[in-house]
């Protein structure tokens, strides 16, 4: 095994990415989704980018001092070279999130690394609670002003 002294954030993202991605197809699948298409679409929900900075911004103050300098790490290794389709900050938050899983990987701290990634589980399904609240305020907002303009 390497030592992660030698590898940088890059790296560290790189297996975190694909550890991250195995760990929440294996979720998906012990929670009975099984239709290719439902798995490709729920997975983007946990393994996207804006997913990351989703979980980051729910379990950074839980982040011990380490894990806050490789996150570091790996948000600083994004920042020469990202994908076009996604917004800068994100695409490094996102490599920096990932940067702590592969690091714990490679560590074979398994312990800390099943917590983290429950924990970010656990985050996007608060975000999409939340944006059901949103989407049904929304809609209560809508039929307010549509009843109002009806009454005008």
């Amino acid at each position: 095994m390497a030592s992660y002294e030698i590898l940088n954030g890059a790296n560290l993202a790189y297996i975190g990415d694909a550890y991250f991605e195995l760990r929440i197809r294996k979720y998906l699948i012990d929670n009975k989704i099984t239709k290719s298409n439902d798995l490709r679409k729920l997975s983007i929900k946990y393994v996207s980018a804006h997913a990351h900075q989703q979980i980051i911004d729910g379990i950074f103050d839980e982040l011990t001092p380490e894990e806050k300098s490789i996150y570091n790490r790996g948000r600083n290794s994004a920042s020469s070279s990202y994908r076009k389709n996604v917004v800068k900050s994100e695409y490094q938050t996102s490599s920096g999130f990932e940067a702590i899983i592969g690091f714990h990987y490679l560590m074979q701290n398994n312990e800390r690394l099943e917590e983290l990634i429950q924990m970010a589980i656990n985050q996007v399904r608060l975000g999409e609670i939340d944006e059901s609240k949103n989407n049904h305020l929304r809609e209560k907002s809508s039929q307010r002003s549509n009843q109002s303009q009806k009454e005008d």
